[in-house]
């Protein structure tokens, strides 16, 4: 029997089911290099809940402390709003975390949601390491048709840049 015909009436039939999705994961990756040892580098990042003393773009942070899964921050960003985070992973040994949006809000920050990886590894040479976030997210808006501020160019522009300032704000810190 041929199969052709029922294929298309399938198509035919249910055209929306072909066309319509939700977003697609994006993902964002900084790295920079610093002139200081990791050690140095993972002392002034390692506290989880205090990104404001390295990032620019995080007027203040504060959280309970723990540097554990299920540690939380609240970072409040220059334009007031409020993000809360929670630690998946953390290892004082690898220099590296990992954490998740726990309580989205896309008027501070136009990503619906993220895990996002932080590490610091040795660079060419003992005095120098390179820290590298990576990210992998959601826009704003998980509908069909999302506005201009909430889709994905938003959502990725927005966490290239705040990966990039948050380094370049670290660099600045450690090389004065």
């Amino acid at each position: 029997m041929n199969r052709l015909p029922l294929i298309l009436l399938g198509f035919l039939l249910f055209p929306v089911a072909s066309v319509a999705h939700g977003p697609t994961p994006q993902k964002a990756k900084e790295s920079i290099t610093i002139n200081a040892s990791v050690d140095t580098v993972w002392n002034v990042i390692k506290q989880f809940d205090a990104i404001a003393n390295w990032h620019p773009d995080v007027k203040a942070s504060s959280g309970d402390g723990k540097n554990a899964p299920d540690g939380i921050r609240t970072i409040t960003l220059q334009n007031d709003g409020q993000l809360v985070e929670s630690l998946d992973f953390y290892s004082d040994k690898d220099h590296e975390y990992n954490y998740r949006l726990k309580v989205e809000n896309v008027t501070a920050f136009p990503v619906g949601s993220h895990t996002t990886n932080l590490q610091v590894t040795a660079g060419d040479d003992a005095n120098t390491s390179v820290v590298t976030l990576k990210s992998r997210f959601y826009r704003g808006d998980s509908g069909n048709t999302p506005p201009e501020n909430l889709n994905d160019a938003a959502a990725v522009k927005a966490m290239n840049a705040f990966f990039k300032n948050g380094l370049i704000g670290l660099k600045q810190k450690l090389e004065k």
